[in-house]
């Protein structure tokens, strides 16, 4: 029996239809992602199927007794209860069924043990059962463990959080519930690739339906058993797929082919039909036939892509001069956070600094793609930074080669902005950084999407998505000194599959050396050929490339 079955749900958003005719149904154990380009209304349709948000026509069944828990990028509005409370917070039946055992056993120990209070008191008992007996709280210990947290900071408000670490308090809170229909948006966001793997084998076990949103491949590869298409332009429809992500790709591939052929047969028809008219509509023999293929071409419906199909990155890095051997090397290199210095960090605070890798090696050499992974808080951006020239080493020797020329991208783009005046635009943005002349600078955006007014949006007003897109134009433009070495903090941030899947292809072609952190273990896969892993404080050195680092791993 499904569990949930939208029938031609519909949406519009700002007065603007968004939704039409979204239909499927979802059983248990079935884990559907939901694909789209960014604007499509994925997440609107989750805070439908959640309640949260309005259906403005069509259908929603949800089969009784069936709980729905949410998941999305919105941190939690309060912040001075502490981590473990919220965590349970999404337990509500849980905590109202313990209240209610509570109260009977006071009743019973205060001498009432009428049979109704018993049969009362039998029937919460197997309610709380159903929902996992009184180890259910142990459950939301488990996915917070599972999701990077330890012991203690189930007693830490969630004040003391940073955003990306709410995020994963936010997803562990809805694996808790134990709910029947998991709705997660982006779940693998600031997930580092351990937490990856764990959530990828939770999900597959849970006894519930999952739909979810995520634009990690290897993620959507692992976990999703089909696929709710939403495609062309808004207003967007549905196409439900019964398969894994890959197969769809495969099935969309084919179907994008098909149409190309169904297009080009078509516009030779339209063109035989059109030159036929204008031969001979004047012709008194050939007059009606002209007419009644005018009539045919005025009803002929005609056959369209989506209009935001073929509209994606397309770049290429200039050719690097070429550097010395070696890019840089790391010495006995000690890496410290904290303290009272230039080193101070703003989230763990002064006082003493903190050594997050000591004794480490570290080299690159002239056209080598090297992939650097670890736990989150293992010291990765820190180390980067430092070779970057942006933090200084607390020890050792950090040597730079001849004629390197380093291209860096941060984490989170907080370059964007620095030097320029407040309330600039992209384009005012772009020809800062790049020295480019306003022309080459329009067409440079235009490549990564900005084109027309998107060139004049205010910098400040910009999604997460476009300033990753900013970034990466800026890296690839520059008019003087184009890098030779990349250096790549979480370069796919935000970013939808296609354009992560042009940046790949950007970066395969790359000439030049590349040091690479990321989770997204299918660019790790596609682009490095060394592996270089923090553990334990320290680097060590992995020859090959992603599939050898993780073969490797498993066998240790």
């Amino acid at each position: 029996m499904a569990l949930l079955i939208a029938s031609d749900l519909h949406k519009d958003m700002a007065g603007r239809p968004l939704l039409r005719g979204v239909s499927f149904k979802l059983e248990r154990r079935e884990r559907m992602t939901i694909a789209g380009r960014n604007g499509a209304g994925k997440t609107t349709l989750l805070r439908m199927l959640a309640g949260e948000t309005s259906i403005d026509r069509g259908e929603l069944s949800i089969a009784k007794g069936v709980r729905i828990a949410l998941h999305d990028q919105r941190p939690p509005r309060e912040r001075q209860i502490l981590l473990g409370e919220y965590l349970l917070s999404g337990c509500v039946e849980e905590l109202q069924i313990e209240t209610e055992l509570g109260a009977l056993e006071e009743k019973m120990a205060g001498g009432s043990a009428d049979e109704a209070l018993l049969a009362r008191y039998a029937r919460a008992q197997a309610q709380l059962e159903a929902r996992g007996g009184y180890l259910w709280r142990d459950r939301a210990k488990v996915m917070a463990r599972g999701l990077g947290f330890v012991e203690d900071d189930l007693d830490r408000t969630l004040g003391t959080f940073s955003g990306g670490q709410l995020t994963r308090a936010s997803l562990a809170r809805a694996l808790a519930t134990g709910a029947d229909v998991l709705l997660l948006d982006e779940p693998t966001n600031h997930l580092d690739i351990e937490s990856l793997e764990w959530l990828e084998q939770t999900l597959v076990e849970l006894d519930a339906a999952v739909v979810l949103v995520a634009h990690d491949r290897w993620f959507l590869e692992a976990v999703g058993t089909a696929v709710l298409e939403l495609y062309g332009a808004p207003p967007t429809r549905s196409r439900f797929f019964a398969g894994t992500w890959h197969q769809w790709r495969r099935e969309q591939a084919a179907r994008e082919i098909a149409l190309g052929k169904a297009i080009d047969a078509q516009r030779a028809e339209i063109a035989r039909m059109e030159r036929f008219i204008e031969r001979f509509r004047y012709k008194a023999t050939k007059a009606s036939q002209a007419q009644s293929r005018v009539r045919k071409l005025a009803k002929m419906e005609r056959i369209e892509r989506d209009p935001g199909a073929g509209r994606g990155l397309e770049f290429a890095f200039s050719a690097p001069e070429r550097s010395g051997r070696v890019i840089f090397e790391l010495l006995d290199g000690r890496i410290e956070i904290g303290g009272e210095g230039p080193q101070a960090s703003p989230v763990r605070g002064g006082g003493h600094p903190i050594t997050l890798l000591d004794h480490a090696e570290l080299w690159l050499e002239r056209g080598e793609h090297v992939s650097l992974v670890g736990p989150n808080g293992s010291g990765k951006t820190t180390l980067i930074e430092t070779l970057a020239g942006r933090r200084e080493l607390a020890a050792g020797k950090l040597s730079i080669g001849h004629n390197v020329r380093i291209g860096y991208l941060s984490q989170h783009a907080e370059e964007l902005g620095a030097g320029g005046d407040t309330g600039q635009s992209v384009l005012d943005a772009a020809q800062r950084a790049t020295g480019l002349t306003p022309g080459k600078a329009r067409a440079l955006l235009g490549r990564f999407l900005f084109s027309g007014e998107e060139a004049e949006k205010p910098l400040e007003g910009l999604s997460g998505g476009e300033r990753r897109r900013l970034s990466l134009a800026i890296l690839v433009g520059s008019a003087t000194d184009p890098p030779n070495v990349l250096i790549l903090d979480e370069p796919t941030n935000h970013l939808d599959i296609e354009s992560r899947e042009a940046l790949e292809d950007a970066l395969r072609a790359f000439g030049g050396a590349i040091l690479l952190v990321s989770h997204d273990r299918a660019l790790l896969d596609a682009v490095g050929t060394r592996t270089v892993a923090v553990e334990e404080g320290s680097l060590r050195s992995y020859t090959g490339g992603w599939p050898e680092y993780v073969r490797v791993r498993e066998e240790r």
